[in-house]
């Protein structure tokens, strides 16, 4: 290990330019996207809830009637029979995700010596500085309010709250409301959304300290103060909001900068602190800022500041949601893909490391989207496929979780594994912490319902067979999108009737052991690959984004180098034979994730360089869609903490992996406070010459040891540390 530590935060020496440069500070609900400009501060107000209507039908499509015959026909043989089972709607996206407004605070412009901003990780805090003039900026898990101080002797500011974002719609109904109140001042901005009884408001008081503050509608003009604080909270709503009573909401909060952040602190550090990673990084490295460092794709803290501005992003963005395409946060009303939330890839690869790194605010926020939604899966499973149980969407905007999102080349509305690969992070949070969540116990109950119901075709031996059936988003080379036994439909089908029966002992989890028997194994192609469809006769399409059909790899143990080598074997073969199509970061770093579960380093390796070579991240630290920044998205920032944990521990509940597939380039390292699946804490270190890792088990339990070197089974007791000496591999 080098002499000084990995860096908790980043820190540029000029303003950000653009909105997808501006530092990020967030608590899950509401999100502050923060410029740093001396003379024309910006801070742009973000929550989860503001999605705009856009007119779309949220009805799922009523087809069950139809479905015996599109069932007939696919088994028939007709590959194009699944494009015409849709009730005739055009394609739809969910309610796009937008930003409120920006807080705007103007001053005299002049030279700006010793100009500094930077996010303290730990605190969730932006600061920008400069000689004579400091502005602070945080989001409160405590208050939930955006907090943000600015000071320096004499200060002369114009403070107002400006709509005038890129994409903003022309026919918005804006209202502006500034009044002088014994701190200062209040001000709110209704921005009323076209054709639609909907609205957003946003309400900031302003607290000022000496000087002199006068009303310049839309906003104010404070001249010779020491120092100005504003409170900001915004709400989306119907109706009219009560300005009043929210200013005298915020007016009760404590007057005191340092004291609401104290207050926020005590929740966030606690959180974010609980797993590290240092990489033995070079000390003058660890010091640049994140634009330098971003020039240095092959640095260590490079990748050290990345895993710590993933789990800061990670946690900042989660919490009445879990974090949608771009997180919390965009500068920009035309969000790409309606900043919705993805989950039939993103969203899950997003939240990866949450067990792990010892986030459960972020499966509770996960768990938060999927309890709410699940009466709209009911609907669903009924509508399309006359079912009982649940089926999960593709999209949503977070308010409906009805499928609704399709085409003929995208027919979500067939995708069957989205229920069971949506529970399984909380069946992963439940394994760590040796509990059964009665929720994911009902919801697992339901999701096996909905197989006893859909499971009812048999191919000639006498298999289930999934029909209609989708790999997200992939097609075979000669068959349409809807078609039979999709490896990810195969794996989920199996894995959620089987967890169901865990979770419930009893006759029902006999029922559903028999039915999960009576499913097809998967098929190995010419190729030698795990072929993407399990039907025989459909051939795969390797030129893809999306790896659904290794669903069975990472996240499920379904398919493993321990018990089921010649399936990983095959699963190996698929993933040399993926190609990355148009580069999108989600496709590399899950590439890298399947990688590490099949122990080839060389491969999670050449998976990260291809984000890290591509100039995916921003100066923010949050990452785009595509190579070159293109497209502000979430994904690469979100993941990458889970492949550098996956690369050096991996757990099941009855199995510990240590350095299952670390690249050559960091030799050195330590990760601490990682969580296992069977209940334990481990910090990890390794170097040249051989690794130490220390164990600390939650619960009394035997586990088997995988590394390197072998295999061999540990006896661990419940608050008894157990150390392990690993020889060079």
């Amino acid at each position: 290990m080098t002499a000084s530590a990995p860096v908790h935060g980043t820190w540029e020496p000029h303003p950000a330019d653009r909105w997808e440069d501006g530092f990020l500070s967030g608590n899950g609900h509401h999100g502050a996207l923060v410029f740093g400009d001396p003379d024309i501060e910006r801070v742009v107000v973000t929550h989860h809830t503001l999605v705009r209507p856009n007119g779309r039908d949220p009805r799922p499509p009523r087809l069950a009637g139809d479905l015996p015959a599109l069932q007939d026909r696919l088994l028939a043989g007709d590959t194009a029979a699944a494009e015409s089972f849709t009730d005739g709607r055009p394609h739809q996206w969910v309610q796009p995700f937008h930003p409120a407004f920006q807080v705007r605070l103007r001053r005299p412009s002049g030279d700006r010596p010793d100009y500094r901003r930077d996010v303290d990780f730990t605190t969730g805090a932006v600061r920008a500085s400069c000689t004579g003039w400091t502005s602070r900026v945080f989001v409160s898990r405590a208050d939930d309010a955006i907090v943000q101080q600015v000071t320096g002797p004499g200060l002369t500011l114009d403070i107002d709250l400006d709509h005038r974002l890129p994409g903003a719609p022309a026919g918005l109904g804006i209202g502006h409301g500034a009044v002088l109140t014994p701190e200062g001042a209040l001000l709110s901005l209704r921005a009323r959304y076209p054709d639609s009884d909907r609205a957003c408001t946003g309400v900031t008081l302003v607290a000022v300290t000496g000087g002199t503050t006068t009303l310049v509608p839309p906003g104010l003009h404070i001249e010779g103060a020491r120092s100005v604080l504003l409170l900001t909270r915004v709400h989306r709503h119907t109706g009219e909001l009560d300005v009043v009573e929210e200013g005298r909401a915020l007016r009760d909060l404590p007057p005191e900068y340092d004291e609401l952040l104290d207050r926020h602190v005590a929740l966030h550090r606690t959180a974010y602190e609980r797993v590290t990673l240092d990489l033995a990084a070079d000390p003058a490295e660890r010091a640049l800022p994140g634009s330098e460092l971003l020039h240095r794709p092959r640095s260590a803290a490079l990748l050290e500041r990345l895993f710590a501005a993933g789990r800061y992003h990670l946690l900042s963005a989660s919490g009445l949601f879990p974090p949608r395409l771009t997180g919390l946060w965009t500068g920009d009303w035309n969000t790409a893909w309606s900043g919705a939330f993805t989950t039939n890839a993103n969203l899950n690869l997003q939240t990866a490391s949450a067990a792990e790194a010892a986030l459960p605010e972020v499966t509770e926020a996960h768990a938060a989207l999927i309890h709410r939604q699940l009466p709209h899966w009911r609907e669903n499973a009924g509508a399309v496929f006359g079912a009982r149980g649940v089926v999960a969407p593709t999209h949503t905007d977070g308010e409906s979780g009805h499928t609704y999102h399709f085409a003929r080349e995208y027919p979500h509305h067939l995708w069957t594994a989205g229920a069971d690969w949506l529970l399984k992070p909380l069946v992963d949070h439940d394994e760590t912490h040796g509990t059964r969540d009665p929720r994911t116990a009902a919801a697992l109950a339901e999701v096996a319902l909905f197989y006893e119901d859909f499971l009812t075709r048999t191919d000639e031996h006498g298999h289930l067979v999934i029909v209609p059936s989708y790999s997200p988003e992939n097609r075979p080379a000669n068959a349409s999108w809807g078609t039979l036994n999709a490896a990810m439909d195969l794996s989920a089908a199996r894995h959620a009737l089987l967890t169901a029966a865990a979770y419930h002992p009893g006759p029902d989890a006999d029922r559903w052991h028999a039915l999960a028997d009576r499913l097809p194994p998967h098929r190995i192609n010419a190729d030698g690959a795990l072929a993407e469809w399990a039907w025989p006769g459909l051939e795969d399409s390797y030129e893809h984004r999306h790896l659904s059909h290794l669903y069975g790899v990472w996240p499920l143990d379904e398919i493993t180098p321990y018990g089921s080598p010649e399936l990983a074997t095959a699963a190996h073969r698929a993933l040399e034979l993926r190609g990355a199509e148009n580069d999108s970061a989600h496709g590399h770093l899950h590439h890298a994730l399947i990688a590490a579960r099949l122990r080839d380093g060389d491969r999670v390796a050449h998976a990260l360089g291809q984000v890290l070579d591509g100039d995916f991240f921003h100066t923010s630290l949050m990452s785009a869609h595509y190579p070159k920044r293109d497209v502000y998205n979430a994904d690469a920032a979100h993941t990458l903490p889970a492949v550098l944990i996956e690369m050096l521990v991996q757990s099941t509940p009855d199995r510990l992996v240590l350095l299952p597939a670390l690249p050559a380039a960091y030799p050195s390292g330590a990760l601490r406070g990682v969580r296992t699946r069977f209940g334990a804490e481990i910090d990890l270190t390794w170097t040249r010459d051989g690794a130490a890792a220390v164990i600390r088990p939650g619960r009394t339990h035997r586990v088997e040891l995988r590394t390197s070197t072998g295999t061999e089974s540990l006896h661990l007791v419940a608050g008894e540390d157990h150390v392990l000496t690993l020889r060079a591999w």
